[in-house]
């Protein structure tokens, strides 16, 4: 069994390593699907000394499979949005409070105790459908900013747009976090000048608008909302830690979270850094699941510890194996 309280702890990169070989074992001898998965490809338990060796589970079995570490009750299932005629994912999740003390934790150590923000929250195509992990992060983050303008924005933009200029007028600190389409949906009907607060986009046109590259994006947020940077939340629905970036696109992970980037046409083989490949994800916070995901997005790793996305893989195998036959 794994100490969840020493993956919050982790002060070092010896600590990360020590804590993720544990993880590993743990979840190589309880995830039925994540043993099956490194036996096919021909990696025992016994085999794996470093982090280099340990296999990449593809986020597409969170699709077909129920990926599992943990015999405790499932206490609730996070689901993707999907597209029409496609499988949506499903995170099993039987130990909330994992997730709960890794977005808290991993938003205090960016942005400070969430308690000195007013959280305006603009995520229709999320509020929208049942079983987000988003939501369900920025409904706790809403509660716990205690501020009693602090909620969501279905579709009410005037009402939006009213209250964030008078609180960004009184100099309340804001944390503005929003879907792409709603944003810029947003800057079309009002323009604004803002000087106290972070405006965050979460991606995703989601089908309701013609996909931007990051630049163009950030570029027409910046100037609607009259801020000089635009931040980000990296996430997904596979993952129960977040990476943020408070411009340029340049992310960051918490202590218990790793990016690493792989070859697109070997996915056993590392890219050197500045490369761009395929994004592969350590979050011991996924302890109970799987933690080591291989996801369908391109970027590249940086040698100061950031990193970046540049788009995702224009279909959902990776090439070089046969991965999805356990």
């Amino acid at each position: 069994m794994v100490d969840t309280r020493k993956i919050f702890g982790i002060t070092s990169q010896a600590d990360f390593e020590t804590i993720a070989l544990n993880v590993f074992q743990y979840q190589y001898q309880n995830n039925t699907v994540y043993r099956a998965f490194c036996n096919h490809l021909g990696v025992k338990a016994t085999s794996v000394r470093q982090l280099s060796e340990i296999p990449f589970l593809p986020i597409e079995f969170f699709k077909k499979k129920t990926v599992l570490s943990s015999k405790d009750p499932v206490q609730t299932v996070f689901t993707s949005s999907g597209t029409t005629g496609t499988r949506s994912s499903k995170h099993y999740v039987t130990d909330i409070a994992l997730y709960e003390q890794s977005y808290t934790q991993c938003f205090h150590l960016f942005y400070e105790d969430i308690s000195g923000y007013c959280v305006l929250a603009l995520l229709p195509s999320y509020l929208e459908r049942e079983g987000s992990s988003l939501i369900y992060m920025v409904d706790d983050l809403i509660q716990k900013s205690g501020h009693p303008k602090s909620g969501f924005y279905l579709n009410d933009l005037e009402q939006l747009s009213k209250t964030l200029s008078e609180l960004d007028n009184q100099g309340t600190p804001i944390l503005l976090i929003g879907v792409s389409f709603a944003l810029l949906d947003m800057i079309e009907k009002f323009q604004f000048h803002l000087q106290h607060t972070i405006v965050m986009e979460t991606g995703g046109m989601k089908g309701r608008r013609r996909e931007l590259i990051r630049e163009e994006l950030h570029q027409l947020l910046k100037d609607g909302f009259g801020v000089k940077k635009i931040h980000s939340e990296y996430g997904m629905t596979e993952l129960l830690s977040q990476a943020y970036s408070n411009g340029d696109g340049m992310f960051r992970t918490p202590p218990w979270m790793r990016v690493l980037v792989r070859d697109t046409e070997d996915p056993l083989s590392w890219q050197p850094t500045g490369k761009t490949g395929g994004i592969n994800i350590i979050d011991l916070a996924n302890v109970h699941s799987c933690s080591f995901l291989a996801t369908q997005d391109l970027g590249k790793a940086h040698a100061d510890g950031y990193f970046e996305i540049l788009g995702r893989f224009d279909h959902s195998d990776i090439r070089g194996c046969n991965l999805m036959v356990v």
